[in-house]
């Protein structure tokens, strides 16, 4: 035996010795010695200082800092005592004090010990242990620490079963029943080791065939009425996690229900509620009611869209093929193998980390080849098919400078090609008019319909095709004054590289349009008049009156003089040339007044404590209180003669039969709380995420809870200070066309209605998630719309393009072509914007065409609408008429498709087209019929690959769900494979860092962006997105996804803000100073003082340091990595604190003092 220096180690060391030479059949003559040893040993381990010393000899050095416990475990002092166990377990009778001396013992020494459950599986000690208290049930002394060695035992799951099968589980219930508040202590341990054992399936089936869930909560309820003082919470705690670990399975669960369970439970913990220290009950209480509910049904017939398009082929694979391939019988709403009882109990911990589980795992996706980390910069297709595109491209011919001049600088081209129009006169006259007949129960009296509305301005009314008189723009904003000297635009510059504040934007404040709007909360000067037999005020008559009666004549603020881009009239018109499957004949208030960004900030809205559980506690009301519940149906889609139930006038009324609508039925649930399904992509099952509908019917004053019960991701920025936007039509019509951030008790978590496999591509066990918000009403006979986002719908951008025409000047080359049609009628405008050569000299003509090229792309996912607003700024910027919008005209040519997804936005969907694909995984192969914008955008850029004129720089503007802020997606040989375990050469990594060089510039001037949310990294799942292919096909080096938030921001400037249009758009002016910086970077030559001035202000060199990358999944977002608030999802005993728990433990923790570890563990 090795002696140390260390006094109180050494000891414990030679009294294992002593151990060690008396065990066997020396122990059992000399049995009062080896207790006096064990007992020695423990009373070392129990008082061991907190003052060590730090000389160790050197086989300490494995140690645990000298601790007592490690070193007994360490030099196998588990082992050594059951062997003595074993050895003194042969007695007969065995020694008391010896058992109570060594269980003792194993009890400090079993939670330091990782193998302590195996060692006492192979040496035979579990059954000693469960003998003993058999045979000790009366003897609390000798019991409680049998129950303490259990507890370790039981953490095992494979020792858990074999405890099970000797009869344990059944022992537990005799110690740990009837109520009695004698030997707490003895309780406590017992139900944590009860606990540990029902973890397991087969201990939980045994328990419910042995009708002990009655038992427990009976149980539960004697503690909970009794213990007045909350001084035995973890016995009270303990009886729950019991609870919860049965109703893992099926079987658990109906005997939970049968037993009265939910009402028990949720009677005692809204008595809890009032006591903030009872917490941890509340949550496992509702962790437990939550798994309980019984999984209901979505109320639709189908989960498949409302509307229904057939499409000219079907796919051969993918999921539309297995839609079109589903049998008529099959009940896709849910299906039994959602009840599927391993998978649900399982699931429970798997949903609450669906993130988690991605994190770990993200290696996993990308891209590891680098073979396709190197682009190919093969365009792929022959160039006999590619010259068809060689008329998007008149500017870059040779002969292109005599129509420059003979056109008088009006640069219009119509193709010779079917699929090329002139979309500037497709907007003016167009050709299809598809629209449909307004049922007689249409929604009339609130939303406009298109045949009905007559316009007269107080002025005269201008054609909409004119350009608009100067004096309309008189007096422009300070960016757009012509500059004579270098100190003016020194100035200008500063300004905007400290904050574009779209004053630019083809003067977007006129002088005359800013008198307009007053001080915040007053009426604007310019009105027009609506003559309609639309009564806003009158919402209970059946109709509209008869076109010969006379109408109402509303006064409203004429938005035609408060934005430069927007025009009621031709905003009509362009919805009568929009064709959507619905057939819409109803123009929403909202697109038709237009949206003038409110001058206040919207701060991001702080959740009140205690708000999630409030609103699970209402949903469970519904069980316990069934007549309370209405469940009356007032709003229905899938009735598509009626969809609008007409009642009493005791009920919301609802609409979503206008562009860009989602809202498929709407359920009276009480008298003010409704849930409302929305509806799916066409010919998809899922993809619910959007929603644009109408409520009016409203009481002032009333507080309404809605209810969106299909949401599909696990989590959503609705947790972390995201509210819903609102419009108000009496508000516009008091001269405020606004939408507005609105709602409060604002929460997104899991529900009871169950997710078919169908629609969760195969997963079973899985449900949807409820978005909840509570809202009021200022206005009587009021028209409200609600949105997910700002919408922007295909109409608006045709009017804003249409007005872009009127912005243009003799030194801007503006083009509008078609690029194609879609799948529905509608047509896809391509942009070029440039400046005309300043002569028809050769020189100048040369320059010219010689601009490099940057093409940019918007809205291939209509539920993105933010994407759009973006696309907005850009464009306004790029017509302006100051100096640095004439530079940047001048430096590049801009080849722009705004929207890549008009069916998908026209129909209201959140991601995909007609075809029910995600066009955005659709670039590697797309087809010509099914996929057409992403078809004639990808030849577009093959052509300019193969004529050598690649862009510069490829930018797609997304939005983004769950991460704040601005940023950007791109790609990156040296980042991915820093990313990855692969091995790679020197020369494989050589990469000009360039394509950090934008972003990087945007960090610095534009206070929404972040640098450090951005992403280098090339994923396998994201092989078919555009920034991808354009990256590794075309060979476009700045090939970039721009996420923009649909939240706000957490950093910079707008910290603390959600994100509204005027930032949005304010971002697109900020890219396109960003690109005049680039243009130095890219060593271009042009306007070079002007650069070099930027520069100074800039403050940076042109050197790109590399920073931290971000590696992200999830579709085109990343992770979200904020903490999660979901108080009660998972199964993990450290997830049930909610967040707003956990900061009151951090702000107060004298009041856990006396709970276990487990209850203030939380995840990051």
């Amino acid at each position: 035996m090795l002696m140390s220096s260390v006094p109180s180690n050494s000891r414990v060391l030679m009294l294992l010795g002593q151990l060690e030479r008396m065990n066997g059949e020396a122990m059992v003559k000399d049995v009062e010695t080896a207790r006096q040893v064990t007992a020695k040993i423990l009373h070392l381990i129990q008082t061991q200082g907190e003052k060590m010393h730090t000389s160790f000899i050197p086989w300490y050095f494995p140690l645990v800092k000298g601790r007592r416990v490690g070193v007994f475990v360490s030099k196998g002092g588990t082992g050594i005592l059951f062997q003595i166990l074993i050895t003194a377990s042969k007695e007969l009778p065995p020694s008391e004090e010896l058992m109570l001396q060594l269980h003792s013992l194993l009890a400090k020494v079993g939670p330091k010990d990782r193998k302590f459950g195996v060692k006492a599986r192979l040496s035979g000690a579990l059954n000693v242990t469960v003998n003993l208290m058999k045979q000790n049930l009366q003897n609390t002394k000798l019991l409680l620490p049998c129950l303490q060695v259990l507890r370790v035992y039981s953490t095992n799951s494979v020792n858990a079963i074999s405890l099970g099968k000797n009869g344990v589980v059944e022992l537990m219930f005799k110690i740990t029943a009837p109520y009695s508040k004698k030997n707490t202590s003895l309780l406590k341990v017992a139900l944590d080791a009860l606990g540990a054992l029902l973890k397991s399936k087969t201990n939980a089936r045994r328990a419910v065939d042995g009708k002990h869930v009655p038992v427990l909560l009976a149980l539960y309820l004697d503690w909970h009425r009794n213990d007045n003082r909350h001084r035995h919470m973890l016995i009270r705690k303990g009886l729950l996690v019991c609870l919860r670990n049965i109703t893992n399975l099926k079987l658990g669960r109906k005997a939970f229900i049968e037993a009265d369970g939910m009402r028990i439970l949720y009677n005692s913990s809204t008595e809890c509620l009032p006591v903030r220290t009872l917490d941890p009950l509340v949550n496992t209480s509702s962790l437990i009611m939550r798994k309980c509910f019984p999984k209901n049904r979505l109320p639709l017939p189908t989960i498949k869209s409302a509307f229904h398009y057939q499409l000219p082929h079907i796919p051969a694979v993918g999921p539309v093929a297995q839609l079109y391939s589903q049998p008529p019988g099959v009940d896709d709403v849910v299906d039994e193998s959602d009840d599927n009882e391993e998978t649900e109990g399982d699931t429970e911990n798997d949903t609450e980390n669906e993130e988690d589980e991605k994190d770990r795992c993200t290696n996993d996706d990308i891209e590891t080849d680098l073979n396709k980390l190197h682009p190919k910069k093969s365009p792929g297709r022959p160039y006999e098919e590619l010259r068809v595109y060689e008329r998007f491209f008149v500017e870059l011919s040779e002969d292109f400078q005599v129509s420059v001049y003979i056109k008088e600088n009006l640069l219009k081209h119509t193709s010779k090609h079917g699929f090329i129009q002139d979309y500037s006169q497709e907007d003016g006259n167009p050709t299809k008019e598809q629209q449909a007949q307004p049922s007689p129960s249409a929604h009339a009296l609130t939303t406009l319909e298109l045949d009905a509305i007559h316009l007269t301005k107080d002025q005269d009314k201008t054609e909409v095709a004119n350009i608009p008189s100067p004096d309309g723009y008189a007096t422009l904003s300070s960016l757009t004054r012509p500059s004579s000297q270098g100190q003016s635009i020194e100035q200008e510059l500063a300004h905007v590289l400290e904050s574009v504040s779209l004053e630019e934007a083809g003067a977007l404040n006129s002088e005359e349009g800013a008198k307009g709007v007053k001080e915040e909360g007053s009426p604007v000067n310019a009105t027009r008049h609506i003559q309609s037999p639309l009564l806003l005020g009158d919402c209970g008559s059946e109709g509209p009156e008869d076109e010969g009666g006379e109408g109402a004549v509303l006064e409203v603020p004429d938005t035609a003089l408060l934005l430069s881009l927007h025009d009621p009239d031709l905003y009509v018109e362009m919805v009568k040339g929009t064709h959507s499957v619905p057939q819409y004949a109803e123009v929403a208030y909202p697109d038709y007044f237009g949206h003038v960004a409110p001058t206040f900030r919207e701060p991001l809205l702080e959740r009140l404590y205690g708000v999630q559980r409030s609103k699970i506690f209402q949903d469970i009301e519904r069980l316990i209180h069934p007549n309370d519940i209405l469940d009356k149906v007032v709003y229905d889609l899938d009735i598509p003669s009626c969809p609008v139930i007409e009642d009493d006038g005791e009920s919301l009324k609802f609409n979503s039969q206008f562009e860009s609508g989602n809202l498929r039925k709407a359920v009276q649930v009480r008298k003010y709380e409704y849930d409302l399904v929305l509806n799916s992509d066409i010919n998809s099952n899922h993809y619910h995420q959007w929603f644009y509908f109408e409520v009016s019917g409203m009481r002032v004053g009333t507080t309404y809870r809605l209810n969106i019960i299909n949401c599909e991701k696990s989590n959503s920025q609705f947790n972390y200070g995201m509210q819903v936007l609102m419009y108000s039509v009496q508000e516009a019509i008091s001269g405020r066309p606004r939408w507005v951030r609105t709602g409060t008790d604002i929460c997104y978590y899991k529900n009871h209605f169950a997710r078919s496999a169908i629609a969760a591509g195969g997963q079973k066990g899985k449900s949807y998630y409820t978005l909840t918000f509570s809202t009021s009403f200022s206005h009587k006979d009021d028209v409200c719309y609600f949105a997910y986002h700002y919408p922007y719908t295909y109409s608006t951008l045709k009017m804003h393009l249409s007005k872009l025409e009127a912005l243009r000047t003799p030194q801007i080359y503006l083009r509008q072509d078609v690029l194609c049609e879609t799948l529905g009628g509608n047509s896809c405008p391509l942009l070029t914007i440039t400046a005309m050569p300043e002569s028809n000299s050769n020189d100048h003509i040369c320059q010219f065409r010689n601009r490099p090229l940057i093409f940019l792309s918007a809205r291939v996912h209509p539920g993105e609408t933010n994407a759009s607003w973006v696309m907005k700024g850009t464009l306004e910027f790029l017509m302006g008429t100051s100096p640095l919008a004439a530079s940047l005209r001048e430096a590049y040519i801009f080849k722009i498709v705004p929207m890549l997804n008009p069916d998908g936005v026209v129909n209201g969907n959140h991601r995909c087209s007609l075809s029910g694909e995600d066009l955005n995984r659709q670039w590697q192969n797309p087809n010509p019929e099914l996929h057409p914008t992403i078809y004639h955008t990808k030849s577009l850029l093959q052509y300019l690959a193969h004529i050598q004129r690649a862009p510069l720089v490829f930018c797609d503007y997304h939005g983004h769900s769950r991460k704040k802020n601005v940023f950007m997606y791109g790609c990156s040989v040296k980042e991915t494979v820093w990313q990855s375990n692969i091995s790679a050469t020197s020369s494989d990594l050589q990469e000009d860092l360039g394509y950090r060089a934008l972003p990087k510039i945007l960090s610095q001037i534009a206070p929404a962006f972040s640098m450090a949310s951005c992403s280098f990294v090339v994923e396998r799942s994201k092989e078919s997105t555009a920034r991808v292919v354009v990256w590794r096909e075309i060979g476009v080096q700045r090939s970039y996804t721009m996420e923009s938030t649909l939240c706000g921001c957490d950093q910079g400037k707008y910290k603390g803000l959600q994100i509204g249009t005027r930032e949005l758009e304010e971002m697109g002016a900020q890219f396109c100073v960003a690109l005049l910086r680039l243009k130095r970077l890219t060593g271009l030559r042009n306007h070079q003082h002007l650069l070099d001035l930027e520069s100074d202000i800039i403050g940076t060199q042109s050197k790109v340091v590399s920073c931290p990358t971000t590696y992200v999944m999830e579709e085109d977002e990343p992770s979200f990595l904020e903490a999660i608030d979901y108080s009660a999802e998972s199964n993990d005993e450290d997830a049930e604190p909610e967040n707003e728990h956990i900061s009151e433990v951090h702000k107060n923790p004298d009041h856990l003092d006396q709970l276990s570890d487990s209850e203030t563990n939380h995840r990051d």
